[in-house]
């Protein structure tokens, strides 16, 4: 599902492709190369996870990816078309550590808010952004206000708002990163069932390891000083997956071999 630099091409299409991409940020006492020569596939209808140590770049390539930043060197294509096509139709769910709910907006109306982004008409959507509501497990609280949601439901609302154009890729960064682990777990399992009901071609950077083995199809294992890809280890786990793996002996293992190699990576 993912073919990174070194690697063979996996078969199949690729929605994203990251080609020999390289960003450098600077200020006025240092320079910084967020990313050197990062080459990365991901395959269409895959979930693939982004781990790394702080300053690896991770959230630096998503932001690349969603065309919220420029990449200094190389391209990057979703199907073969610019993050900036592919968004302005829609085709783009984000999804940040921060829900970024408007507090004067019911969770019925941040949920509309792409569909006035891009200019439709809301009131054709009805049915769709209630279908999302009901999906993300948040049936009786359309007319409420952020204000009135736990931080899981606020999640919940924004994972809802990434999905309601339909896209075709969906990027989250560190969306549960604010939460405690019981209720992280318990969105993790949350997200899975989303994604497994509506799946489409997912990349999330995530610190949290087990998170990564539980969700993803894939991990992606990124160093620091420069970022680039060091690693990409398959998840073999069938889905659905429910909350005893997480528990399971052969879970421990393979979180036991991302952490090395994001040991290997700091090392280097």
């Amino acid at each position: 599902m993912v073919d990174e630099q070194g690697s063979d091409a996996a078969p199949g299409l690729a929605d994203l492709s990251i080609e020999s991409v390289s960003k450098t940020f600077r200020t006025r006492s240092q320079t910084v190369r967020a990313l050197s020569s990062v080459t990365l596939k991901v395959q269409r209808g895959s979930f693939v996870a982004l781990i790394g140590p702080s300053g690896c770049g991770k959230s630096t390539l998503l932001r690349l990816v969603a065309g919220l930043e420029e990449p200094e060197q190389g391209a990057v294509l979703l199907r073969n078309e610019t993050p900036h096509a592919f968004r302005a139709r829609g085709e783009l769910g984000i999804a940040f550590q921060d829900p970024a709910l408007l507090p004067w907006r019911t969770v019925r109306r941040n949920v509309a808010l792409p569909f006035q982004v891009l200019g439709r008409k809301v009131s054709e959507y009805r049915r769709r952004i209630d279908e999302l509501i009901e999906l993300v497990g948040l049936t009786g609280y359309a007319d409420a206000l952020p204000g009135q949601l736990s931080g899981g439901m606020r999640q919940r609302v924004a994972i809802a708002r990434a999905l309601v154009t339909n896209p075709s890729m969906l990027l989250l960064d560190e969306p549960f990163g604010a939460l405690d682990q019981i209720l992280r777990r318990t969105m993790n399992q949350e997200l899975q069932r989303i994604w497994i009901a509506s799946p489409i071609t997912t990349v999330m950077v995530t610190h949290s390891i087990d998170e990564a083995a539980f969700l993803a199809d894939q991990v992606v294992v990124m160093n620091a000083e420069p970022g680039r890809i060091v690693d990409t280890i398959s998840i073999p786990f069938p889905r659905p997956r429910g909350p005893t793996l997480f528990a399971a002996p052969e879970f421990h293992d393979l979180c036991d071999r991302l952490a090395a190699a994001l040991d290997s990576s700091a090392a280097r």
